[in-house]
């Protein structure tokens, strides 16, 4: 395999989310932020992240052949299986190692455990199984900003459990818009995606189900007093404009709309987390 093909089977933009998000714990918890620590962390979290993402390539490599969108992913095309998985081994202690050496082993287990919902629970056991695939699999998100936050002070738990809370109800929304989208590559490959389960319009009131669900959480931080009146504008206002996509959906429950609730869910989530920076500390 090719440098490319070794650096799709790391998913990228996935692992760059994962750093993204723990970066966002550290800087919720930091009274000073540490540019180096910062660093670091965001590596041994995309490492972690990466080493998960080979895993799924590898175990999902017949259903990805099924799908047009992952029909040409590297293990579909051929690499070798040993070779992906020493990767990932590698990918992972890696993340581990770091993560343990540099903060403390709480960040470390943090990003065990969202490697292992990723891999065990969401990729190996229910995503063949049950529409709840991504729901229970969006813990893994959480996990990062558990560790984000453990970097700083792994005895505090009140904002990064709410924090962790947000990341795990904006999964399914962000991706039932996206499986809606991929309706037929899913029947094809056999997947018990949501929209498959139970059609587009009743995926699209679960989505707005979740979303109302999700923008209250997101204003928990300013009820209970752990984040200021800067941080309940802006997500107020972003939840707002979200759950607006959402009902566009639901009365149109059509590819278009689909497109448009998952593209607004990722400036969505980065407004959330741009406001605790700013919340935190202008």
């Amino acid at each position: 395999m090719t440098f490319k093909q070794y650096l799709s089977l790391c998913k990228p933009r996935i692992a760059v989310t994962i750093a993204l998000t723990a970066g966002t714990g550290y800087i919720a918890m930091a009274k000073q932020v540490d540019p180096l620590a910062l660093v670091l962390l965001a590596v041994a979290m995309a490492l972690g992240s990466s080493g998960a993402a080979v895993v799924n390539h590898v175990w999902d490599r017949d259903i990805d052949g099924l799908m047009k969108r992952t029909s040409t992913r590297p293990m579909v095309m051929g690499g070798s299986r040993p070779r992906a998985l020493l990767l990932a081994g590698l990918l992972t202690a890696a993340g581990l190692i770091l993560a343990g050496a540099v903060f403390n082993w709480v960040v470390a287990l943090h990003l065990f455990l969202g490697s292992f919902v990723y891999v065990v629970i969401y990729t190996i056991w229910l995503k063949r199984r049950h529409w709840l695939n991504i729901v229970l699999g969006g813990a893994a998100g959480s996990f990062a900003v558990l560790a984000g936050a453990a970097a700083v002070d792994p005895n505090e738990f009140m904002l990064p459990a709410v924090l962790a809370l947000v990341l795990f109800l904006w999964t399914p929304s962000h991706f039932w818009a996206l499986a809606i989208l991929l309706t037929e590559d899913y029947k094809r490959a056999g997947v018990p995606m949501l929209p498959v389960v139970v059609g587009p319009q009743r995926t699209a009131w679960w989505i707005l189900a979740n979303s109302l669900a999700l923008v209250g959480s997101s204003l928990l931080p300013w009820t209970l007093g752990l984040l200021g009146p800067l941080y309940a504008i802006v997500a107020a206002a972003l939840g707002l404009a979200l759950l607006a996509f959402n009902v566009k959906l639901v009365m149109q429950p059509v590819r278009f709309w689909a497109g448009w609730n998952f593209a607004a869910s990722m400036p969505y989530l980065l407004g959330l987390f741009i406001a605790i920076v700013l919340d935190k500390h202008l």
